[in-house]
């Protein structure tokens, strides 16, 4: 049980600290957010409310307390990074391996969520 816990505290925590950081970047330097997003082909529109979900989904996944609202959390993000992933692909800038990563900690995460916290 103790290696459970190493394995989903580490991935959710890194996971929760790549929003964190991810959200306030989006938030704080949205020009130069833009222009990824410009390069990417996604809408600048939703760099902001993104941002914003980026961060509420972290902190709904380090608290865990309402089970629907971290189905969502969980379910959001890993929509938002099958999405990165594949921008990246498509245009082949080679900045797809945080996406992988990103996926990788969710799975990690959310695989052990119910065996850890009960």
């Amino acid at each position: 049980m103790k290696t459970k816990r190493i394995f989903y505290w580490t991935a959710t925590i890194l996971l929760a600290a790549m929003m964190l950081v991810s959200g306030t970047a989006y938030l704080i330097k949205t020009a130069d957010v833009a222009k990824e997003f410009t390069a990417l082909g996604f809408p600048l529109y939703i760099i902001v409310p993104l941002g914003i979900a980026k961060a509420i989904a972290a902190l709904v996944l380090l608290n865990n307390q309402y089970k629907k609202l971290v189905e969502w959390a969980y379910a959001g993000l890993f929509f938002d990074f099958i999405l990165a992933l594949s921008a990246h692909l498509m245009i082949g800038d080679g900045e797809y391996l945080l996406a992988i990563i990103a996926i990788l900690l969710l799975s990690i995460s959310y695989h052990y969520k119910d065996q850890v916290r009960t």
